[in-house]
């Protein structure tokens, strides 16, 4: 089967884990819900109790011998794998340089895959001894290999170059080390200290300019330590047959820093010096030969340079933090890059060079099976824990083992060093096979979607399929197999990866399918076993089972969609494929003829026809819709109830199912009056809707008739139950549906156009209300996204989200999210039109290519000129012969023709033809203009979405004598991967109940199943992952609360690392991490360290977006308050007005968020003794305290007591003042009580504008809080309706409104501060 995963390196404690993105609450991605929607299963806690036993036994020790160094101790737990100590001890720095070793106890030689557990006599205390062992070629391969990814361990050149899972950090630029021992710095005279606070210019208010290179700072340990020149295989190799008999596997050439040429001889032994120099082969061993049974240990020997700076190289490489040094499960690419010099590197040309798919030198068997891999991993039992631990793990692994192998093999077909399989067709039609993976490019090959788009409908086809596949592999039913699925957009083509079921590739398809249409429903067949799979997945996917006709007019039953096929493999597994119409489609992009919308559609103008006919509604909104419609069941049946219970005598009539969205959800209105009997009105509703659809028990016939009018009302599928599902096939062109199902389908396409409306006025509008209210803070195009796919509102609809923010009447309190969609815009369409003209361009002229593109896209330089490669300009003839023109074969220099004018007419028609927006620009310069964009945010979101990746250096956009970019700025171009996430759900449910008891107050018990979900994610998916990075976050956070700031900051900076290297060094999320460790090193007393993390996140958010974002005003209030408390009070202002300011633009000028703000500058102005600046601000704040909350609130009275204090001070100072001008000198000056604020004040400051409420608590406070706590939660599961906590919220609200709201700034669920 597959590699067990590599262990962690010993020194990762238990690496907690979950990722709450950009803040956003993983509650919205909640598992599949059971009952259609409801009743999400919890685990129950007794089992999950006594499961999680099992994985944690305790640990013991062993002692090791390794030969030439003194015996140490290790701790090692029952479940490892001898292998795991094998791992250590090629990690640790006095035994990094072995890997040909045995451990054995006494005598007896341990075997790498048992677990320590079941060896006999190893216990406390035993002693393993290290043996060295004869090498074999693979042997002295891996040890080459190892030295060389020693000897380059502090080098970043493999994460600027996108390869083997490196990516960048620069945290400990910022931190200096000084957080080293988990914060347990040494505390220095802190208020004594000077520190320079002094920001870098561009990073103050008001700075224009916007620096790339400070984006990666150099580091200091990136000057490596020169060990050798050069480290290469020998010319000489292999060795000949009379060598190889006295035991030579390889030979090695080496050049040392003083200059010495060596030839190394790699043999079964050990490595030792020979004879022979580059051009004469001698293989006899020189004198001294140098005998070693490590390359280390020999070049130690002969270069005492080496030995000096090998020594210290290894002593920095274990001082940096792990998480710099893990790989991470996914690549990430960095879209900037230094110019970094080549140097030679013989592993990387061996990798290049070689056949090496990737893995056959730790794999037998060579290539690996992916379809295998992937379906047995599947099969693996799931009954207890340990169990779906060790199955999730194993999921986990071989799909980021394919997504890396996909990856690399789609570049090599684009690049074309793969040979097709048809290779007589013309290049757009070929497909390819490479080490077990299929690839097709995403163009309409036998016009196959002729009906639906061509090459456009082709090209969404695969991410459409992508999308299906991960609802299936979520769903997880036993028996149901899908096909790993990788989607690679690189170089202008879209490239799908499949793992390839066994069998296919011998037969015609029309043999294989038995299940589905491989003709777009003209002929369909069915199979039992298949319906009955797919019946188990139809209700969390909300797909009806239904009937089709196929071409000789007979019924055919399914259970998804036609094109969805079902193909037994020679495995005899049951594989589903071509997934692409999973979900219902989007009738607002489908215009049918003879069919009308919904009123709130065609106000929006819709429907419109799109440039395929793929367009699908996401699955967020399928869920949203059935909740909403869920609510309207429940509140019409408990209306009905309610006049039944009024008037006995006449019965209500049924509501027609035409209802239109409006109309249906008007009635509810008299549900709201009714207050709590309607709560209890829900609860009988509730129970007589379990008792119909279970069947037990005897139900009056009137009950049962208001279910039945509220499930005909909302388009319930059955008559007695809830239960709404989609006929995916409905307005599918081709499809024909029997006569006997008419009513059927008539209902079904009134469904599909509700939710269409749906779409439009409820997820739209909602998304708008939540950035209103700043519940949803993106930053960049990225997050705006997700925010938009979390409510189920597809990219197509971003014009009409940006005009619905331009009608909305807080338009300016909604600038950043304008101004985040518009480029978002902007950029997107740019890269539909750079994808087109990426496939016309040869390689010898693609940074030429990108470089002019770029030029016209951003440059205010007018007529930028394309470079041609000189190769281009030799005569035409010869080309017209060349076989292997580039897929899609376009003229390879019609590039060179366009100018900015001409694309930024192509951008605007995009813009309207795609997004239905009016975008009105000429040139770069007048959008930039026009909507108080930045170029180098342009530049950022364009790279990141085409994979370009160019130099760090300063670029001048606004000169007018020259272009901006020169082919030289471009250095590679990075392929953009889809992929499939698999989940840890055992560790999801840990999280999200720890999450709960939070947000009820039990801090500790949260933190324990937080701690928990961490162990758990950490099992899944190693160290590294976007989940582990939310779990570590909260835990940082509770840790803080409950006053051990040490701890809080070990978890936070891990946070802080593992967002920069698995999302990027600026991703939204990063910056956040920042601000949060910022925050616990203000309170360990590390100021400078502080500052430092403050203005890197701000330098962040001005690349990111600029400085007019609510996040900003956040940011330079802890800024300001920092600088405050180390008293430079000029800097301060600069940083709080700035914050005021912001605030009152994007929360009103009265909100109490502007008052607190009003406080902040009155502090400071206090502090420099300008009385009266300080006196006007505080007025400002309490007038408004005191008309939002009252006289009597304790805001506006210490607002109040705070205004007498400054007017005694002033009318002192006044006193004084006087009393200098009469008296001249001689006065007699009492002198002036200024004091810098204390640390303590500064911090209880910083917690209320981040919101983080320490609540001073009596135990009785406490109980009758959890009391209540409860009580309302229960009313919440009774009605599902959101019901408004009236007064309870008022206090809350006041202190929600100007605390930041909760325990994790920006995530959504109300925690202890609104409780």
């Amino acid at each position: 089967m597959q590699q067990p995963p590599p262990p962690l390196p010993r020194q990762v404690p238990e690496l907690p884990t979950v990722m709450l993105l950009n803040g956003d609450c993983l509650d919205k991605k909640s598992e599949e819900p059971k009952e259609n929607g409801h009743q999400e299963a919890e685990p129950s806690d007794e089992a999950s109790g006594q499961e999680v036993i099992v994985i944690q036994d305790t640990g013991f020790t062993v002692k090791i011998l390794v030969p030439g160094i003194e015996t140490f101790s290790l701790q090692v737990s029952p479940q490892e794998m001898v292998q795991e100590i094998h791992q250590v001890l090629m990690d640790r720095e006095d035994t990094c340089h072995r890997t040909c070793f045995s451990l054995q106890l006494d005598g007896n030689v341990l075997d790498n895959f048992s677990e320590l557990r079941t060896i006999e006599g190893l216990e406390e205390g035993s002693m393993l001894r290290v043996v060295e062992e004869p090498y074999t070629v693979r042997e002295a391969r891996i040890h080459v290999r190892h030295i060389r990814d020693l000897l380059k361990s502090l080098d970043p050149s493999d994460a600027f170059n996108g390869v083997d899972c490196n990516s960048l950090s620069f945290l400990s630029v910022f931190t200096d080390g000084d957080l080293g021992d988990s914060g347990k710095r040494k505390k220095k005279g802190i208020e004594m200290e000077p520190i320079d606070c002094t920001p870098p210019e561009h990073i103050l208010p008001g700075s224009k300019e916007r620096p790339l290179c400070a984006l990666q700072p150099q580091n200091r340990d990136w000057k490596p330590l020169q060990c050798l020149k050069v480290l290469t295989m020998s010319g000489w190799n292999p060795p000949p047959g009379n060598r190889k008999m006295h035991g030579d596997l390889m030979y090695l050439f080496v050049i040392t820093a003083e200059d010495r040429h060596v030839s190394i001889t790699a043999s079964t032994r050990g490595f030792y010096l020979n004879q022979s120099t580059a051009y004469n082969f001698n293989p006899k061993p020189a004198s001294p030969r140098f005998l070693s049974h490590s390359l280390v240990e020999l070049l130690n020997q002969i270069s005492p340079t080496f030995k000096k700076n090998f020594a210290l190289l290894q002593k920095k490489r274990v001082q940096r933090h792990p998480f710099e040094r893990i790989a991470t499960p996914f690549q990430i690419y960095s879209w900037t890059a230094p110019q970094v010099e080549h140097a030679m590197d013989c592993v990387r040309a061996e990798d290049a060079y070689t056949s090496r798919l990737g893995y056959e030198e730790h794999i037998p068997g060579q290539t690996r099976d992916w379809n295998e891999e992937l379906q047995t991993t599947r099969e693996l039992p799931r009954k207890n824990l340990p169990e779906r631990l060790l199955r999730e793990r194993a999921i986990f692994k071989v799909h980021s083992d394919f997504t890396a192998a996909a990856t690399r093999g789609a570049m090599a077909v684009i690049d074309g060093n793969v040979m097709a399989i048809n290779p007589s067709e013309e290049t757009k039609m070929q497909m390819f096979i490479w080490n077990n993976i299929f690839f097709s490019l995403g163009f309409d090959v036998r016009d196959h979607y002729k009906d639906f788009g061509g090459d456009v409908a082709a090209y969404v086809a695969p991410t459409n399929d992508l999308n299906g596949v991960r609802t299936y592999n979520a769903v997880d039913v036993e028996g149901l197999y899908t096909l790993g699925t990788v989607v690679v957009d690189y170089r202008g083509y879209r490239v799908t990866a499949q793992s390839i079921i066994p069998g296919i590739l011998e037969r015609e398809q029309e043999q294989s399918v038995i299940y589905g249409s491989i003709d777009f429903g003209k002929t369909v067949v069915s199979h039992p076993r298949y319906l009955e799979l797919l019946e188990k997945t139809s209700r969390p996917l909300k797909i009806q089972r239904h009937r089709v006709l196929n071409d000789r007019d007979e019924e055919v039953e399914l259970c998804s969609s036609v094109e969805c096929k079902g193909i037994i493999g020679n495995d005899g597994r049951h594989y589903i494929l071509d997934l692409l119409r999973t979900f219902p489609p989007d009738l607002n992009f489908l215009p049918v003829t003879g069919e009308e919308l919904p009123e709130d559609c065609r106000r929006a103008g819709f429907p419109k026809p799109h440039r395929h006919k793929l367009c699908c509604l996401r699955q967020e909104l399928v869920d949203a819709f059935v909740e909403h419609r869920y609510l309207l069941f429940m509140k019409l049946a408990a209306i009905q109830l309610m006049q039944q219970k009024a008037n006995r005598a006449e019965s209500p009539g049924p509501l027609e199912n035409g209802t239109s969205e409006a109309g249906a959800s008007e009635t509810p209105e008299a549900v709201e009056a009714a207050g709590e009997e309607g709560a209890s009105g829900l609860a009988k509703v509730k129970e007589l809707a379990e008792t119909i659809a279970s069947d037990n028990g005897p139900v009056d016939p009137r009950s049962r008739e208001v279910i039945q009018n509220a499930c005909k009302a909302v388009g319930s599928v059955s008559s007695t139950s809830f239960d709404i599902r989609f006929n995916p096939d409905i307005f599918s062109p081709g499809v024909r549906f029997p006569e006997s199902c008419q009513d059927e389908v008539r209902d079904q396409k009134q469904l599909l156009k509700d939710a269409a409306a749906f779409l439009l006025s409820c997820q739209i509008p909602g998304l708008v209300k939540d950035c209103t209210d700043h519940t949803v803070l993106p930053m960049d195009g990225a997050t705006l996204a997700e925010a938009m796919h979390q409510r189920g509102i597809n990219i197509r609809y971003l014009g009409k989200v940006l005009d619905f923010v331009l009608r909305s009447p807080a338009r300016p309190q909604l600038d950043h999210i304008y101004k985040i969609g518009i480029s978002e815009l902007i950029t997107r369409s740019a890269k539909h039109i750079f994808k087109t003209y990426l496939q016309g361009v040869e390689l010898s002229g693609l940074s030429a290519a990108i470089s002019h593109f770029l030029n016209c896209f951003l440059s205010s330089f007018p007529n930028p000129v394309a470079h041609l490669p000189a190769d281009e300009l030799v005569s035409k003839k010869k080309n017209k012969r060349r076989k292997n023109r580039p897929p899609g074969g376009a003229d390879n220099t019609a590039w060179a023709v366009m100018t900015p004018q001409e694309l930024w007419k192509d951008i605007c028609q995009e813009a309207k033809n795609y997004f239905d927006f009016d975008l009105e620009c000429e040139t770069v310069d007048q959008a930039v203009e026009t909507f108080g964009l930045q170029k180098i945010t342009l530049l950022r979101e364009i790279s990141l979405k085409t994979g370009i990746q160019i130099l760090l250096k300063e670029y001048s956009f606004d000169s007018r004598h020259k272009p901006a970019f020169t082919e030289e700025d471009v250095l590679n171009i990075f392929p953009v991967v889809k992929h499939v996430n698999p989940k840890a759900s055992d560790a999801f449910h840990f999280f999200q109940s720890g999450q709960a008891k939070v947000q009820q107050g039990f801090l500790k018990e949260g933190c324990e199943l937080i701690t928990e979900a961490l162990n758990l994610f950490n099992n899944v998916y190693g160290a590294m992952h976007v989940e582990i990075c939310a779990c570590l976050r909260l835990l940082a956070r509770l840790h803080y609360i409950m006053g051990d700031y040490a701890e809080a900051l070990s978890n936070q900076q891990k946070a802080v690392l593992m967002s920069e290297r698995v999302l990027g060094i600026e991703h939204p999320n990063t910056i956040q991490e920042y601000m949060h460790l910022a925050l616990y090193c203000f309170a360990s007393s590390q100021l400078s360290t502080a500052l430092s993390l403050l203005y890197r996140a701000r330098y962040l958010l001005l690349l990111v977006f600029g400085e007019d974002h609510p996040e900003m005003a956040l940011l330079d209030n802890n800024i300001g308050l920092v600088l405050h408390g180390v008293m430079e009070y000029e800097l301060a202002l600069r940083f709080l007005e700035n914050a005021l300011s912001i605030n009152a633009k994007y929360h009103g000028a009265k909100s109490l968020k502007v008052a607190l703000s009003h406080h902040l500058v009155a502090r400071v102005y206090e502090s420099k003794a300008e009385f009266r600046s300080a006196l006007q601000h505080e007025k400002e704040g309490y007038t408004i305290y005191k008309s939002q909350l009252g006289e009597n609130h304790e805001k506006t009275k210490e607002s109040s007591d705070y205004l007498k204090c400054l007017t005694q001070q002033a009318v002192a100072l006044q006193r004084t003042m006087n009393e200098i001008y009469r008296n001249g000198s001689s006065a007699n000056i009492v002198p002036l009580k200024v004091t810098a604020p204390s640390m303590a004040s500064v911090l209880e400051q910083l917690h209320i504008i981040n919101g983080i409420l320490f609540i001073p608590l009596s135990q009785k406070d406490l109980e009758n809080l959890k009391a209540e706590v409860v009580r309302r939660h229960q009313l919440q599961e009774t009605s599902k309706a959101t019901i408004r906590d009236s007064d309870a919220a008022a206090a809350a609200a006041q202190s929600r409104e100007e605390a930041e709201s909760s325990l994790l700034p920006g995530d959504d669920p109300p925690t202890l501060s609104s409780v």
